[in-house]
């Protein structure tokens, strides 16, 4: 199994009555509440927790984009993914992902993720999500029901893009280029690997199952909801013949390790509840604008995230309940294996995204909760589903050929000598 620490970056300052006086932590939520000096804190605590992921042998370190709200304070999940790429060299850099059909054009996805693949040396996995709706119609203006024929086309785009050499042209009905030819392309031949996170569409099933790539659930109400939607996956991958590789799916958990229930109640449930309570708190306009689900995943009765989020509007999301009803998985370790064990069992899902950040939760406590994991729950699970290769990871570089960080001391600048014509201009690797 792999196991990748997912952090949503939310603001931990909302206030107590967010709830009764705000409408919405998405698209419009009130400016002043956010400080950008408490920012700029924030910021530097959540690229921490990423980089100590690392450190503790997390398999991936993943980050993603949102606009227009409290809930993810991630607008370009490049600027985070290459602050990470400098400073770490082992894990994988999983951007979940850029939304490409809000690209102008989607070209520039396709220059930026290449730059990412190099500086990580390799370790970049590309994520391709639709979007929400509160992020693609209402805060970026992308008509539902253009939204999926922008994405195809954006991926088509990029494709084209990384695989052919040369200079091309690309005449789509959204994007038109006499000239394309990015420099550089991607470390990864062809491409990095692509993931694609979803929220229940039928038509994001079939995509995967046909192009190969992974699919992932991203949910916050627990593996016991999220059995029709894998199941629905699973069914369409045996329609088509292809095998039922649980590294081909993904799917996140809120995760609480303690060193029993009782001390994993009293260190999370506080912030846990600020998650659900606070951050989830949409106004029901905003989760499915006219157009954006289609009419065959309607018809299908399948609910989104932000659909499921809306009906329990009224339901109490305490710490009690979300336990109870597997929204978050928590405990001593044996009681966090034992839950991983039937998600992963009950999901056939091999890849786990991890969320062991969330909501108000402080970065000492945040390290403690990445810590018991790591040491207590990761190491009885390592083994599972090894029978299955993992064709969706990325391929990087040795580790003794990629360049490292080379700043010297100001004292240590010497004039240099003749530099042979041709030569690299920073010395290699070193």
């Amino acid at each position: 199994m792999k196991f990748h620490f997912f952090h949503l970056m939310p603001w931990p300052y909302l206030p107590e009555d967010f709830r009764e006086k705000h409408r919405s932590v998405w698209v419009d939520p009130d400016y002043s509440l956010y400080d950008p000096f408490k920012g700029n804190q924030v910021y530097a605590d959540y690229l921490d927790e990423l980089e100590f992921a690392e450190k503790l042998g997390f398999d991936g370190i993943c980050v993603n984009e949102h606009h227009s709200n409290a809930y993810g304070l991630m607008p370009s999940p490049n600027i985070m993914a290459a602050t990470l790429a400098r400073r770490t060299n082992r894990a994988s850099i999983v951007v979940m992902g850029n939304s490409i059909a809000l690209y102008n054009p989607p070209l520039r996805v396709a220059e930026e993720f290449a730059m990412l693949d190099i500086i990580s040396g390799g370790r970049l996995v590309a994520g391709f999500p639709v979007g929400t709706s509160m992020d693609t119609n209402f805060a970026y203006g992308v008509p539902g029901a253009e939204l999926r024929e922008r994405y195809y086309e954006a991926h088509d785009l990029i494709m084209q893009a990384w695989k052919d050499k040369g200079v091309t042209h690309f005449n789509g009905k959204y994007t038109q280029l006499r000239y394309m030819n990015p420099w550089p392309r991607p470390l990864q031949d062809p491409h990095p690997p692509i993931w694609i996170p979803g929220g229940g569409s039928i038509e994001t099933w079939e995509w995967c199952a046909d192009m190969a790539y992974l699919y992932s659930y991203l949910s916050f109400s627990g593996y016991m909801r999220a059995k029709a939607i894998m199941d629905g996956f699973w069914q369409r991958m045996e329609e088509r013949g292809k095998e039922q590789n649980p590294h081909q799916a993904g799917f996140f958990q809120v995760i609480c390790v303690g060193e029993s229930m009782a001390e994993a109640k009293e260190l999370y449930a506080e912030h846990i509840e600020y998650f659900y309570q606070r951050c989830l708190h949409i106004f029901p306009g905003f989760a499915d604008a006219p157009g954006y689900r289609t009419n065959r995943t309607v018809k299908a009765g399948m609910k989104s995230m932000m659909e499921m989020a809306k009906a329990r509007a009224g339901q109490k999301l305490d710490w009690d309940f979300l336990v109870e009803n597997g929204y978050v998985i928590a405990g001593s370790p044996s009681d966090v294996i034992a839950g991983l064990e039937k998600l992963t069992d009950d999901l056939n899902v091999g890849q786990i995204f991890c969320g062991l950040q969330m909501g108000s939760m402080p970065r000492d406590t945040v390290f403690y909760n990445q810590k018991l994991f790591a040491e207590k729950v990761m190491p009885a699970l390592r083994d599972k589903f090894s029978n299955f290769e993992d064709h969706w990871a990325p391929k990087p570089m040795p580790l003794d050929d990629r360049a490292v960080p080379r700043v010297p001391e100001i004292h240590e600048v010497q004039r240099p000598g003749r530099v042979p014509s041709g030569a690299p201009a920073g010395g290699g690797a070193g």
